[in-house]
This record gives C-alpha cells, sequence and structure tokens, in this order.
C-alpha cells in the first residue's frame, strides 16, 4: 500500500508512517552480526510502501546509515523521504557541515529529504548551528531543516536564528509518554505549523500488548490490534506523524495496517484524557 502523507501549511509534506533505523547495524557501536537481516527489513519496508527512513549518524556509530544506504540501491531516490540527524557534539559550524557531508556519502545520496539536530547542546550557541544548517539547505544537501528533543521555549529560539522554516520535531510520544501535551509543545507545533514526529509509538512493545479496557474497546471497535491502534491514535492528530523501528517482518506488516484509514475524533480525545497508564514526562530524553 501507500504510505499516505501530511501537508503543513508551509507546503512541507512527509509519510505518516516511517521506518526508525535505531540499534540496526549496532547500538552506539558497529556491529555488523545482522546486517544482512536489517537490510532486508528495511527493502521489505520500501517494498510495502513505506518510504520514510530515518537514520542517524551515532546509530552504530555510521554504519545505520550505511545499512540504509545499502539497501536503498534500485529505488526510486525522488520517491524516497530519507532523514538524518546530526550528533548534538557535532553542532559547531564547520562540524555540522562536515557531519552532514558524511551522512549522505554513507547513504550513498546527494541530499536529505529533512535533517535533525538530533538533541540540544546548550554548551553551543543555537545561532551557530542553525547558520550552517541554512548553509546545506543553500547549497541543496538538505532540503528541509528540523529538530528533535526541542521543548518549544527551544523550538522558538531556534526558528528566531534562521531565514527557513523549521518544519519538524521529533520527540518521545505516545499514549503512556505525553510530554508533548503536558509542555504544550504538541500544541506549540499545531499552532507554529510544525510537524510532531512521534518516536516509540508501541514503546518498545509495551503498548502491542496493552490489556487495557480502553484499548481493548478500540480493538474491538476498529477490527485492529493493540499495536495499530496506538499507531493511529497518533497520526490520526493535527500534524502528528510517527515511525517505528523493526527488522521482524510480522510486526512491519503490521505496522502498516496502523494507517490508511482515520480514528474518530471521539476516540482519540477519549484515549487522550482516559487512558489508564499515562506519565507527563518522557522516561528518555527529557524535552530540552
Amino acid at each position: 500500500m501507500k504510505i499516505p502523507t501530511k501537508k503543513l501549511k508551509s507546503g512541507f509534506e512527509m509519510p505518516v508512517f516511517g521506518l526508525g533505523t535505531w540499534q540496526m547495524g549496532g547500538r552506539f557501536d558497529r556491529d555488523p552480526s545482522h546486517d544482512e537481516g536489517d537490510v532486508f527489513a528495511i527493502e521489505f519496508a520500501l517494498d510495502n510502501g513505506i518510504t520514510h527512513i530515518d537514520t542517524a549518524e551515532v546509530y552504530a556509530a555510521g554504519h545505520a546509515e550505511e545499512l540504509v544506504g545499502e539497501a536503498i540501491k534500485g529505488y526510486d531516490r525522488k520517491k524516497l523521504f530519507l532523514v538524518s540527524k546530526v550528533d548534538d557534539e557535532h553542532l559547531r559550524y564547520d562540524d555540522v557541515l562536515r557531519a552532514c557531508r558524511e551522512s549522505l556519502e554513507r547513504l550513498q545520496t546527494d541530499y536529505l529529504d529533512l535533517y535533525l539536530i538530533h538533541a540540544p547542546n546548550p554548551r553551543i550557541p543555537l545561532s551557530e548551528t542553525m547558520s550552517a544548517l541554512d548553509r546545506l539547505k543553500d547549497e541543496g544537501l538538505i532540503k528541509n531543516i528540523g529538530v528533535s528533543n526541542f521543548s518549544k521555549e527551544r523550538c522558538r529560539e531556534a526558528q528566531s536564528h534562521t531565514k527557513n522554516k523549521i518544519v519538524a520535531n521529533q520527540v518521545h510520544y505516545n499514549l503512556i509518554y505525553r510530554e508533548p501535551e503536558a509542555s504544550s509543545l504538541l500544541e506549540y507545533c499545531q499552532r507554529e505549523d510544525v510537524m510532531l514526529v512521534a518516536w516509540r509509538p508501541v514503546e518498545q512493545g509495551v503498548l502491542a500488548e496493552d490489556l487495557d479496557s480502553l484499548i481493548e474497546e478500540m480493538c474491538e471497535k476498529y477490527k485492529k490490534t493493540p499495536a495499530q491502534i496506538a499507531i493511529n491514535w497518533l497520526i490520526s492528530q493535527e500534524n502528528v506523524v510517527t515511525l517505528a523501528k523493526s527488522s521482524n517482518i510480522g510486526h512491519l506488516k503490521e505496522n502498516v495496517g496502523a494507517v490508511g484509514w482515520v480514528m474518530e475524533e471521539g476516540d482519540v480525545e477519549r484515549l487522550r484524557k482516559e487512558y489508564s497508564n499515562q506519565r507527563k514526562t518522557s522516561d528518555v530524553i527529557p524535552l530540552m
């Protein structure tokens, strides 16, 4: 199936669901022991309509990007939506330029559809980082600029330092972890025409096995699995898209079944207000 897209008022458009690559090729160090399976999973995702592939220079010390580069050979680059992220230790002007070019080399592509600051670094002025991102966009090496794990205040500051639109903020958000709601980041993104890209939509499988009575009710109503309900709850919201990492073909098939339909607004709000296992802050990377 073809994964639907969402489009901002600014014209920026991206798929509502993508494939993450964290822990493909290793964690923070290169581990090639599962390369064949990881490449196959990326190819399977592409063959099943997933065009948004998300990676980062820090994933497996760059090896995740190499695996993506290997997997996308033979596919029409113009139909793909490739995203990578610059590490928070590489946010000095020259370091950003170097990091982007090295990511492009590993990915074997001429440009990124979206390039994100992976996380804030208070020790490096945002103005310096954004200036480098502006140059990369001017040179055509990146099509769009975004951030990750940024609070609404830091988003606003970053926007003040760039002539280009910040189109996306990638953060930890799902039925359990509601920090973007509690901090008003979600409201900010919807008001300021920014895409909120939610990572860990099924919270590493926790939500895939959820026996919450409200989840069970939704599964029965929509004839979907708990994981599909969790993913669709996100993409049924204004300015929200999501991505999930999986090398498991069965899980990839299940995830694709979460798109192509829309949850009723009343059910979105019921899950927002009544889901029983909510937490107001992330347990991984709190917004900065």
